[in-house]
């Protein structure tokens, strides 16, 4: 082998260890979880039954697959576009619970396909029906 393909060679090597060090050329995307806040009432707070509870997702949140449960129910919520492309999620407690405590439990998707949840809790007071 001369010293022309030698250099050729070398050269060939540096160039293809230069391209394996940025990786496979593939894109992917960063997961930008939905974030919730802004959460009524507020953590460990008193409230009586089948109370009212909102809060705020963030813009990247899909509306659609916002779901909420309180203490493994599920609850009916309302979902409306709110400032800065915010969404407000606005519902009531389960009317089953009562003096209990209970975890208001939010999940949802955001753009691809990444999932977010997070969660409060609350002391339900109230006597039994």
């Amino acid at each position: 082998m001369n010293r022309n393909n030698s250099t050729w060679i070398m050269a060939l090597m540096l160039v293809s260890g230069t391209c394996w060090a940025y990786g496979s050329g593939g894109s992917t995307k960063a997961c930008a979880k939905p974030k919730f806040t802004d959460f009524i009432p507020a953590e460990n707070s008193e409230v009586a039954p089948n109370t009212g509870f909102s809060f705020t997702a963030s813009k990247n949140t899909f509306p659609d697959s916002i779901a909420v449960t309180v203490k493994d129910l599920p609850a009916s919520i309302k979902v409306n576009p709110g400032n800065e492309g915010l969404v407000q999620v606005s519902g009531t407690l389960p009317p089953a619970l009562h003096g209990t405590y209970a975890r208001i439990a939010v999940t949802g998707e955001g753009q691809n396909k990444c999932k977010g949840a997070a969660g409060w809790l609350v002391k339900i007071g109230g006597a039994g029906k």
